[in-house]
């Protein structure tokens, strides 16, 4: 797989960015660098690591500019890479999720909270050789749609075995400007679109029962502990995996955002099948949520979400259960169970934007427009490189 592209570590405390040295960091390991190459014709782009080929410009209608207008349904995408003839290439299709984040680097910085409206210095988290847009708040339909400078969701052909919100049949999404998978509404909502074609085997694992308490994933070269841990916070999830000996191997890590992704397994919700969305060759320990009933968790990755103001306090993490939201009073599963959202590294409760409610377990805290719940005791799950 394609590495996440953060070659910079950050400090839990500060955000600050700080020496990358061994500490277990994403910065502090290097895997397969981005690498493209632009066809003649320039219509397409070659992932010299995965082998997928993508269409460069998500300018479905050919008018120069990529806004709201070039949006597609999720069933409106599918037809339409269904339907594609392209650079002599018929057999284009609506990327999967995980296609569709092998192309999602953290060197991007999240605007989120950016309230300006002059996007020239904002730093997507995917490559240039891509055009890409921000939300359309120019255009009069991406006014009217209600467009934000971060709604830039790209779709994807994975659909959420279960359901988000209030029962709102889902489709999960990646966000180039904010680096972000999310459960998107497929009914109501609209998505830039970018289709792929080649290597239709990427993203399929290949696991394997080493019978020690590994699982080794054939496919990506990589190993993993079978069973997780609860970490305090994120530097307490560094250091488990940094000085664990599973196996008798001594150079575990906590995963980077996309090697953890790798192994989510999107044919399994929580409310469908009773478990995790993650192959049952896992041990995945449950607990009971925020809302009183039993889920699987939110594992940390070693991939620090850096913001626009070039903080760095927070890191991503991937939801193997519920991806919980507090609106209007009601904990629901706002993104889904294979979400990647972020929160502080430390302490939520000083996260800046973060409300506090009363659940089940006490007070939990909360943050942003579907009221994200935030935990900063997330699960562990380290890896290994086979080789």
């Amino acid at each position: 797989m394609v590495d996440t592209n953060q070659t910079d570590c950050y400090s839990s405390s500060t955000g600050l960015v700080t020496p990358c040295s061994g500490q277990g960091h994403d910065g502090d390991y290097d895997g397969n660098q981005p690498s493209y190459t632009v066809s003649s014709d320039e219509l397409t782009v070659t992932d010299n690591v995965t082998g997928l080929i993508w269409q460069q410009s998500s300018d479905l209608n050919s008018d120069g500019a990529v806004n709201y207008a070039d949006k597609l349904t999720q069933s409106d995408a599918v037809t339409y890479c269904d339907d594609l003839s392209l650079a002599g290439q018929q057999d284009w299709r609506l990327p999967s999720i995980k296609e569709a984040y092998s192309l999602l680097l953290f060197s991007g910085k999240d605007p989120s909270s950016y309230t300006g409206s002059d996007t020239s210095s904002l730093i997507p988290f995917i490559d240039s050789t891509f055009d890409w847009a921000f939300g359309d708040t120019t255009t009069a339909d991406g006014i009217n749609a209600g467009d934000r400078i971060i709604d830039a969701q790209y779709a994807s052909s994975t659909l959420y075995l279960s359901t988000t919100m209030n029962g709102d049949p889902t489709m999960f999404g990646v966000n180039y400007v904010d680096g972000r998978i999310k459960g998107y509404p497929t009914h109501i909502k609209k998505f830039y679109v970018r289709c792929v074609t080649g290597n239709t085997e990427y993203g399929v694992n290949a696991f394997v029962d080493n019978g020690d308490e590994t699982v080794s994933d054939n496919a990506t070269g990589l190993m993993w502990q079978q069973n997780d841990s609860e970490a305090t916070d994120w530097d307490d999830a560094i250091f488990q995996c940094e000085t664990a000996t599973t196996a008798s191997h001594s150079d575990w890590r906590l995963p980077n955002a996309k090697e953890l992704q790798s192994i989510l397994d999107y044919t399994r919700t929580p409310d469908t099948d009773g478990e995790a969305a993650i192959d049952p060759i896992f041990n995945a320990s449950s607990f009971v949520n925020e809302e009183n009933i039993t889920d699987w968790g939110y594992y940390w990755s070693s991939t620090t979400h850096v913001d626009n103001d070039e903080n760095g306090s927070n890191a991503a993490y991937v939801s193997f259960g519920r991806a919980l939201g507090y609106i209007s009073s009601n904990i629901l599963d706002v993104h889904g169970a294979g979400a990647q959202r972020s929160n502080d590294k430390l302490d939520v409760s000083t996260e800046p934007g973060a409300q506090s409610a009363t659940g089940s377990n006490g007070t939990f805290y909360y943050k942003g427009p579907q009221g994200d719940i935030l935990r900063a005791s997330n699960k562990v799950r380290c890896v290994r490189n086979l080789s």
